[in-house]
Formats: C-alpha cells, sequence, structure tokens
C-alpha cells in the first residue's frame, strides 16, 4: 500500500509540550505525546486573526442592529394611530421570529459539546452528573455557539475546502495498491451500498487506512467486507481466493464482531465504531437474523447520542473546535444512522428511535463532489463482450439528500400510522393522511428530473441502483399512507364519491410502478444486485395485489401481479433469507382463500407456457427467470436490447376495479409491513 503522512501537523502546541519544549503534533483533541504520557491535553492558544475578524464582523451587525431598533421608535409619533407596516411574507417574519426565539431558548439551555476524560467528543444534559446549573455557562455556550454560526468563513468556502480534499483523495487512492479480494470487495461497497446509505465518508476513510488514522478501523474495515461478499459471488476469482483463504468470507464477519465487542469492553468507541454496527445490522437483518440486527442498531443509535453527534457541531460547538471535515463526517453519519433506523423498523415492525428535532445536524451535504461521479455496475460479469453498460453520471449526493427530505416524511407515517406500541386511532390516521400526502407530492414534484424514473416510459436501461431504489421506495410509501385507508381506517366520510376508490388507484398504481421499475432493474442488473429496501417494496406492493385478489378471486390482472412479486421474492430469497418470512405471510393469505401459493391458477398456467412478453436473465448463482418459452436461449444478462419480461399497462382499463371491490376490501386485514422473522431468528447461525 502507498504511505502517506498519519496525522496532520498543526502550527500550534498544548501546554503539556509547550512547558517541555518538545515538538507538539497538533492532534485533536489529544496529541500523541500527551497520549502516550496520559497527561492532560490542554490548547490554550490566543485568538487567530481570522477570528479576530470575524469578532469585529459580529460586533458591526449586532451594533447596526441595536442602531435600527433604537431608531425604529423615534418614526412611532407621525402617525396618531400608529401601526406597524405589513411584512411582504408575513408567514416568513412569524416563522424567521419563531425560529430566533427557539434558537435562543434552545442556546441558553443546551451546553454543546465538550471532550469526556477518555478523550472523545460527547454531551450531557443539565440532569447528569457531569453538569451543574450555571446561568453564566448556558450564556458562554450560547455566545461560542451563535458567533460560530454567523461566521465570514462561508459555506461556499468550506465547500470548496472539502471538494478540493475529495478529489486530492480520491487521486491518491488510485494511487494505492489495495491487495485482492479487498480491493474488489471495496468497489462492491463503493458502488452498490455507499451512494445509498451513505455509512462512510470515503476520502477520510482512504485516506486514514493509509495512515491508521481516526476515521479508519480494522474493525469497520472486516464490516465493509463482509457485508459485500454476497455481492462478490459471480466473480470467481474473488469467491476462489474467499473460499481458499478465508472460510468463504466467513472469517471477516467474525473478526469484525470480535473487535467490535473489544472497542464496547474497552469504553472507548469512535464514529467507524457506529459504522460498523450499522453495517452488521444491515448483514444481519438480511439473513433473518431479526435480534442481532436489532441490538447492533441498538448499540449504533445510542453511540450517536453518546458521541453528541445528534447535535449540530457547526450550531452547537460548546467547547469543541471541529474542523470541515469532522462536521461533514458526524453529518453523513447522523443522516446515514436516520436512514437506517426508519428502514429497520419497517423490516422489523418497530418504532423508531431516531427523531429530527431542533438541534439535530442540519440537512447538508457540503462534500458533493460524488454527485458528478461517473457510475458503472461494478462486479457483474459480461457474457457479451462487445458491449458494456454505458457509465452513467451517480448523483449520488442529491440522491441521498432527496433520499433524507423522504425518510422525514416517512417517519411521521410510520409513527401515526404503524406504531406497533400504541394503537394508532382513526382521527389520528386520518390526520396524518391529510398532513402528509401533499407533503409527499411536493416531494415528487420537487425531485430532480435525473432522479425521476417514470413508469409509462421506462428508460431502455436502468439507471444507477441506488437511484432505482429510491423511486421505489417513494411508491411504497405512498403506499403505506393509503393502505389503512383500503382496510376501513381512518374517518372517509366525506361528500360525494368516497375517497378509498382514489385511495386505491393511487396504490394500485405505485404498486404498479414498483413492480415495472423492479423487473427493468432485473433485467439490466439481474437479480443477485438486489438490496433489501429494493426487495421489501416488491413486497409491500404484493400486499396490494393481494388485497385485490382477496376481494376479487377472479381478478386476473391482479393474480398476474402478484404471480411476478411472489416468484421474484422467492429468488430474493437465495440472497436475503428474512425474504422467506414475507412469502409464508402471502402464502397463508392465498391458502385462506383457497389458493395454495404452489399451484395458483396464474402460476400454473405460466409453468405451460410463456407471459405475454417473456424474458430472461441468467448469473451465477441465483437466476432471474419469469417462465421462459422451452428451449429458448437465454440472452446475454447485460443487454440493451432485452424485452419487458412484465407488460404494464397504465391506462384506464388497467385501473378501472369493480365497485363491489371497495365495500369487500374494507372487511380485509392488509398484510403486515414486517418482513423479518422473529420467532426463530435467534437460532440462526451467525453469517460471516
Amino acid at each position: 500500500m502507498s504511505t502517506a503522512k498519519a496525522t496532520k501537523k498543526s502550527a500550534f502546541s498544548c501546554e503539556p509540550c509547550r512547558r517541555r519544549k518538545v515538538k507538539c503534533g497538533g492532534e485533536q483533541p489529544l496529541c500523541q505525546r500527551c497520549a502516550a504520557r496520559n497527561d492532560e491535553c490542554i490548547y490554550k492558544l490566543n485568538p487567530t486573526l481570522s477570528y479576530t475578524q470575524r469578532l469585529e464582523e459580529r460586533i458591526k451587525e449586532l451594533e447596526q442592529q441595536v442602531k435600527n431598533l433604537v431608531s425604529s421608535p423615534s418614526s412611532a409619533p407621525e402617525s396618531s394611530h400608529p401601526s406597524p407596516p405589513p411584512p411582504s411574507n408575513p408567514d416568513a417574519s412569524t416563522q424567521l421570529s419563531h425560529h430566533a426565539s427557539d434558537e435562543a431558548g434552545i442556546n441558553r439551555s443546551f451546553r454543546g459539546l465538550e471532550v469526556d476524560d477518555k478523550g472523545s467528543i460527547t454531551y450531557h444534559g443539565a440532569t447528569s452528573f457531569f453538569n451543574l446549573p450555571s446561568d453564566r455557562n448556558g450564556n458562554a455556550v450560547s455566545d461560542i455557539s451563535y458567533l460560530g454560526s454567523s461566521s465570514s468563513d462561508t459555506d461556499s468556502q468550506r465547500r470548496d475546502r472539502l471538494i478540493n480534499n475529495a478529489w486530492h483523495q480520491r487521486a491518491m487512492e488510485n494511487l494505492s495498491e489495495i491487495p485482492e479480494p479487498f480491493q474488489y470487495l471495496l468497489n462492491v461497497h463503493w458502488c452498490w451500498i455507499q451512494p445509498l446509505f451513505n455509512f462512510i465518508y470515503r476520502p477520510v476513510f482512504t485516506r486514514d487506512m493509509q495512515s491508521m488514522g481516526p476515521y479508519y478501523s480494522h474493525t469497520l474495515l472486516n464490516a465493509v467486507i463482509s457485508h459485500s461478499i454476497r455481492w462478490s459471488r459471480s466473480n470467481s476469482s474473488t469467491r476462489r481466493i474467499l473460499d481458499e483463504q478465508y472460510q468463504g468470507g466467513i472469517v471477516f464477519g467474525k473478526q469484525a464482531r470480535a473487535m467490535l465487542f473489544q472497542e464496547l469492553s474497552t469504553g472507548v468507541c469512535t464514529i467507524p465504531t457506529i459504522q460498523a454496527l450499522l453495517l452488521l445490522s444491515a448483514q444481519e437483518c438480511s439473513q433473518g437474523n431479526s435480534t442481532q440486527a436489532w441490538t447492533y442498531s441498538g448499540i449504533a443509535f445510542r453511540l450517536i447520542d453518546h458521541l453528541g453527534i445528534c447535535v449540530d457541531s457547526q450550531r452547537f460547538p460548546g467547547s469543541v473546535p471541529l474542523s470541515d471535515e469532522e462536521l461533514e463526517i458526524r453529518r453523513r453519519i447522523y443522516w446515514g444512522c436516520y436512514f437506517w433506523d426508519k428502514m429497520i423498523c419497517l423490516y422489523l415492525g418497530r418504532s423508531p428511535s431516531l427523531q429530527h428535532t431542533s438541534i439535530s445536524p442540519s440537512h447538508i451535504m457540503f462534500d458533493d463532489s460524488a454527485e458528478n461521479d461517473l457510475w458503472v455496475p461494478f462486479g457483474i460479469p459480461q457474457t457479451d463482450p462487445t458491449w458494456k453498460y454505458p457509465p452513467k453520471t451517480a448523483h449520488s449526493a442529491s440522491c441521498f439528500m432527496s433520499m433524507c427530505r423522504l425518510l422525514v416524511i416517512f417517519n411521521e407515517i410510520l409513527i401515526h400510522m404503524y406504531d406497533p406500541l400504541s394503537q394508532n386511532t382513526d382521527a389520528e390516521i386520518q390526520a396524518c393522511l391529510d398532513s402528509q400526502e401533499p407533503l409527499l407530492q411536493q416531494w415528487w414534484d420537487q425531485l430532480p428530473v435525473h432522479l425521476r424514473i417514470d413508469p409509462v416510459s421506462l428508460p431502455a436501461l436502468a439507471p444507477p441502483s441506488h437511484i432505482v431504489t429510491l423511486n421505489c421506495l417513494y411508491h411504497a410509501f405512498k403506499i403505506l399512507l393509503y393502505r389503512p385507508m383500503l382496510t376501513g381506517r381512518g374517518q372517509c366520510e366525506v361528500e360525494g364519491t368516497s375517497p378509498i376508490q382514489r385511495y386505491l388507484v393511487e396504490s394500485v398504481t405505485s404498486a404498479t410502478s414498483i413492480i415495472t421499475i423492479f423487473d427493468l432493474f432485473c433485467r439490466t442488473f439481474t437479480m443477485n444486485y438486489c438490496v433489501l429496501s429494493l426487495a421489501y417494496c416488491v413486497y409491500i406492493s404484493s400486499s396490494i395485489f393481494l388485497l385485490q385478489v382477496q376481494a376479487a378471486p377472479d381478478d386476473n390482472q391482479a393474480m398476474r401481479k402478484l404471480t411476478y412479486c411472489i416468484q421474484c421474492l422467492q429468488q430474493v430469497r437465495q440472497i436475503s433469507p428474512v425474504i422467506a418470512s414475507a412469502l409464508n405471510n402471502i402464502e397463508k393469505e392465498l391458502t385462506a382463500i383457497g389458493i395454495p401459493l404452489e399451484t395458483s391458477p396464474q402460476m400454473a398456467s405460466q409453468a405451460q407456457s410463456s407471459p405475454p412478453a417473456g424474458s430472461t436473465a441468467s448469473a451465477s448463482g441465483s437466476v432471474y427467470q419469469i417462465s421462459p418459452e422451452p428451449n429458448r436461449p437465454l440472452p446475454a444478462i447485460s443487454h440493451p436490447v432485452f424485452q419487458p419480461s412484465f407488460s404494464h399497462n397504465f391506462g384506464p382499463d388497467a385501473m378501472s376495479i369493480e365497485p363491489g371491490v371497495f365495500e369487500t376490501m374494507s372487511t380485509l386485514q392488509p398484510l403486515s409491513i414486517r418482513v423479518g422473522a422473529i420467532q426463530g431468528s435467534e437460532n440462526r447461525a451467525p453469517n460471516g
């Protein structure tokens, strides 16, 4: 591997090094010399010129505000009936006033971040052993945080520094020499996982991997490798190395867990600890090990609190000065945790742990350099040497930001419609629908064109996988917003036509959109590269088709779509065993209406004849196949001339529903939103 400096030198020295007159590395929050000598590392520096200038500018701003306030009353006597002129935007003025008032209240009560006796950044509330009530301390923190927020060091300057560093680190990464299979498995992660979840800030991880810096750990590397293995089975050389030298890859998962518990036992946990926990949680969830998945994620979310990452470190720095890089990392890991919190709650049917509050990190990504990266489906074997997937712009930064905004909306749906711990009332469900439906539509209307997939006019090839998942999750969340109304929840007494008809049409349209987009994904990338969140969307769409079949067993179109979902889930089960629970749910419901899963009419007919527009795609491992014609050669797995294996029609006829279905559907019980098997999952063997 290439070498790099292990530490970033500083022009300043801590007090112990200054007293001993030795060279100080300037590491924050604890320099190496003080760490080795177990000394208290304190930086008592004179204010820099830029800091002094920022203070002076802030003083000028405050003086101008005071001057304006003083001059305002003098104009009052000009009128015998004085009334303030209406603002140009009353709502904006009111919101600004309320926001300023809220900020002032938070600043008075919140003390900001601090460094504990182990050198870790943390925070403690007013009731803790670590704080005494003190107006003086509270005001001091308020002043510091307020000054920090008005710094003349503009966001554009911060963005430029981060992007320049990111490009520099990417160039250094290309020069590094990481042995196989590690390089291959890292590339798998950067392609299929990182753009979607953003658990890891790539520039600092790859840099610190060379220098053993603070944002790399062997625990995290083992977790990344272990999580990436299931996407690497199609590569024969990588699979051979894993089988011959690493027990098929199981050793990486074992090492990650062993080192993780060692970190927890010492009580010194870092951001890489959180990242490793998230990856292990995602891996265990896919395997159906719900106990491990829920526990790992819970520890990660607790550490988010413990390390103060749940706090906007830019607005509330306290006594801990953080660099641009540190602020960027903390924001990203917070939103990565927020994302995973909502997804694992969906999979397992639990209540979300993380809530976005007034002191949470802002929804900003200053380093958006990954937006313009070229994305290609790494690792997919090419059976046709004359054709390759054309590189596309990744748009990973805007995709992740859009995903986070979508999840903030869905969090309300999850709490007020699907809270497993409290029975949501019909009035609460209806209020949630009324408030979140326009927000969901607004999100879609504001979604950039380059992130939007039109199911009616599909492209020839699927866009990058994270964009596919974003679109499918939007439609899944839309279904979950309307689905309670289809089964008699909410308060639907309104004048005119019952809104359940509109809810059903919207749900069926979204469910059909999901399987249409999913079919495009499978024809482009094969089923092997389907992430669990994408499979979950197929499960949610199947719940709508199942309701249609339960209400009208002779509905061939609904049965055909349901059959497609079942066949897809059966194949995804080979790489994500947790899907077995979802299939069991569907089988029970079909059996109850006299349609066994193995012998459903649609499946029986498909076993003997090809679908209206058939297509197959094969790959080493699982096979994506929707009843091909006998003796028909399988086409290449990555070829631009595939024909859709699912013929769709979004015209009025496709959405037409018999009036009796609406009344029947209101008496049905929908599928659980949970796909995670709880019973018996504790006994599953851990999968490395």
